[in-house]
């Protein structure tokens, strides 16, 4: 393989912002439902005793290595949300997914087709990239015919993937689509019509694939066997490493490795051993004493992390001649969520667990080490951070400006960057951090908890570790109710609701508004950029007389004081059909539609005399109609839409489209009934509302 001239000048244009040394390799290991209390190396800070803390050696080396966080949040208390964060620096809710994880077979992409992720902006850099383990963010398969399928049903699994982590950045993957004991089928289940999943997937390639219907292999290297898949993975990973320095054309190049981890999600499936160490039977507390499978399963990820760095340890790095591979590499370990046992042994000293908003379901381990970069030894951080800010930071060390989001550019639009911390140094996190997806929820689960540190109300500082729980209002409408109130500075358990605390009615409203604020702007970056009041425009029967469109129309406009919104319909066929817009009661549609809405392949298409931040759309199904089709801003990508009162996947994912981003002067936002990618299915609703906010020139 022969590296190109478009690989290379991207290399060598970072060289300079390490001060002559390499760009760094990166290591990004992530297990799966793991808390604070399930490893060794934070043990003085959960207090657990030795006879009942399991043992994590190679964790507590990394730890020795480098940097200990202790205040670092998941940008969800669930797996596949988080994993969209990490990968993408954006909270995983302004996506389609407001709560939960994707569900079933297929999942379909969570990460939009022309979004940035940290490999697709590190390979842009010349690096070489790979992931290994859990995706988890949503795959598409493809028809007999080679079209993209709408799900698993219609799948052909001899045909290559249509979409995976081959499309968002990843040089190479090996993997499986979710959790392991749902990503394949094991014994009787492996039939024709097996609804399970695809198994071990290499690339667009599902290896166990036979001609018999969705029937997997069940003999040889590519049978799918839950207690082989640690091992497999492990030797995938290491497999990665040995031929990109043995490759004249990678070897000077160098590499990011994602390693999601499948252990230790349930079910508890540890591998006889990895690279020739016992896993099996083999976790010990402290104290020395036997534990069950679900801590041999922890330890699983202790012997594979163990593993690459034996490697990186004894591998000379040809980038720099005398020195080891893990002398210049960043090695990074943490967890997707909180521990699946809700215990004060695994979660550490906070309340709940994985799927919570309470601290047990999302402050997860965070360790990191990188001799090069000024990482140093044995150090701890009370640094607040979050896995969504790991795209700022990898961007500022690989020399990468940030998306501009005046322009319209996507990507990282909540990360913030934390190398100043990493390298020791104090860092006060100025911006909020949210956290979504709360089990205890008395109704909707689809909340939000922000969490600021000292902040401003009015002239006043208010000193404390505020965590402010919202009900999914927020998340669906864009609007903030607050539920809940707590102060981690001094009940960092949270026994003590403070939310009908008279004294802190002012912090309430304070927080409730900026939490308005960056949950409506798009993002946090976004949230700064100069713009006007929210200006919101209506279709239903709250619509002002002089906005409803009159007559026979195709298209008309509205003019307010500085914004002239330009709406127009299309028929069926890119204009082949002449179509009238429709006022009715739901919102705006089509008047030769029965019921006036927008269906059969119609679109809307709406433009501004000024470029403007859209905030949310809202469409309406109705009791028979269907939430289908797609919508699309500017050139950018086309994406499912969904409604406020309809699914879009297997739980409550309804509300507002929101977060759509910055639409440019004379540029378009398209809202199309027309089936998405031509395969899913159609959609019959009405236009209700659009909140955007116009930007400064």
């Amino acid at each position: 393989m022969l590296l190109s001239l478009r690989r290379l000048l991207p290399l060598l244009s970072i060289l300079p912002v390490m001060a002559g040394t390499p760009p760094p390799n990166i290591v990004l290991m992530m297990a799966d439902d793991m808390g604070m209390g399930d490893t060794s190396a934070y043990r003085d800070f959960t207090g657990n005793a030795d006879d009942v803390q399991l043992h994590t050696p190679q964790m507590d080396r990394l730890a020795r290595m480098g940097i200990r966080f202790t205040d670092a949040h998941t940008p969800a208390s669930r797996c596949s949300p988080t994993r969209y964060g990490l990968l993408t620096g954006r909270y995983p809710w302004r996506s389609r997914l407001k709560w939960w994880v994707l569900f079933g077979a297929q999942g379909d992409p969570l990460i939009e087709s022309d979004r940035p992720t940290i490999a697709s902006m590190l390979r842009e850099r010349g690096y070489r990239t790979a992931m290994v383990g859990k995706w988890h963010v949503g795959l598409r398969y493809r028809r007999a015919d080679g079209s993209p399928a709408a799900g698993w049903n219609d799948a052909d699994l001899t045909r290559p993937l249509h979409t995976s982590p081959l499309d968002h950045g990843f040089d190479f993957a090996r993997y499986t689509s979710r959790s392991h004991g749902t990503s394949g089928p094991v014994g009787g289940n492996n039939r024709p019509d097996q609804s399970v999943g695809p198994g071990h997937v290499h690339g667009r390639t599902v290896v166990g694939a036979t001609p018999r219907g969705r029937q997997l292999v069940s003999q040889g290297p590519h049978a799918y066997r839950l207690a082989s898949l640690g091992s497999r993975h492990s030797d995938h990973a290491v497999g990665f490493l040995e031929r990109h320095i043995g490759d004249p054309a990678t070897r000077p190049m160098p590499f990011l490795l994602y390693y999601p981890a499948n252990a230790n999600h349930g079910p508890h499936t540890p591998a006889g051993s990895i690279g020739g160490r016992p896993v099996a039977g083999a976790a010990r507390t402290m104290s020395g004493r036997a534990m069950d499978r679900r801590h041999d399963f922890i330890h699983e990820n202790d012997v594979a992390l163990g593993r690459l760095l034996d490697w990186l340890e004894a591998n000379e790095d040809p980038r720099l001649p005398g020195r080891s591979l893990l002398h210049n590499t960043l090695v990074i370990f943490t967890s997707d969520n909180g521990a699946e046992r809700n215990d004060r042994v695994a979660t550490g000293p906070f309340r709940s667990n994985k799927g919570s908003c309470y601290e047990g379901g999302h402050r997860v381990p965070f360790l990191a080490a990188w001799r090069a970069g000024g990482v140093p030894a044995g150090s701890t951080s009370d640094t607040l951070i979050g896995l969504q800010d790991l795209y700022a930071t990898l961007a500022r060390i690989a020399g990468v400006p940030l998306p501009d989001p005046r322009r319209g550019e996507k990507g990282a639009e909540d990360s913030i960057d934390f190398l100043d911390a990493l390298r020791g140094e104090p860092l006060a996190r100025t911006l909020p951090l949210f956290v979504s997806d709360h089990k205890e929820a008395r109704g909707d689960p689809a909340r939000l908890a922000l969490r600021m540190d000292d902040p401003g109300v009015g002239d006043r500082t208010v000193s404390g570790e505020w965590v402010l729980l919202l009900d999914a209002g927020l998340v669906r409408r864009g609007r903030a109710v607050p539920v809940e109130l707590y102060d981690l500075a001094t009940d960092r358990e949270q026994r003590h609701d403070r939310i009908d605390d008279p004294r802190l009615a002012g912090l309430i409203d304070a927080l409730a508004e900026l939490a308005r604020e960056h949950r409506n702007a798009g993002g946090h970056r976004l949230a700064a950029l100069p713009a006007g009041p929210r200006t919101i425009y209506r279709w239903d029967l709250g619509a002002p007389p002089s906005e409803i469109p009159r007559g026979a129309v195709d298209r008309y406009s509205i003019a307010r004081p500085g914004l002239t919104l330009s709406l127009a319909v299309r028929g069926e066929g890119a204009a082949s059909r002449e179509e009238n817009l429709a006022f009715a009661s739901r919102g705006l549609g089509l008047g030769s539609s029965r019921t006036l809405r927008m269906e059969g392949g119609s679109a809307l298409r709406i433009s501004f005399d000024r470029d403007v931040m859209v905030e949310s759309v809202a469409l309406v199904a109705g009791r028979t109609g269907r939430c289908g089709g797609f919508w699309r801003l500017g050139d950018g990508a086309p994406l499912a839409v969904y409604c406020v009162d309809a699914d879009n996947d297997s739980r409550t994912q309804q509300g507002m489209i929101s977060d759509l981003g910055v639409l440019r002067k004379g540029e378009f936002l398209h809202l199309d009934t027309s089936p998405h990618l031509g395969v899913e299915a159609p959609g019959r609703w009405w236009l209700r509302e659009l909140a955007v906010r116009p930007l400064a020139p």
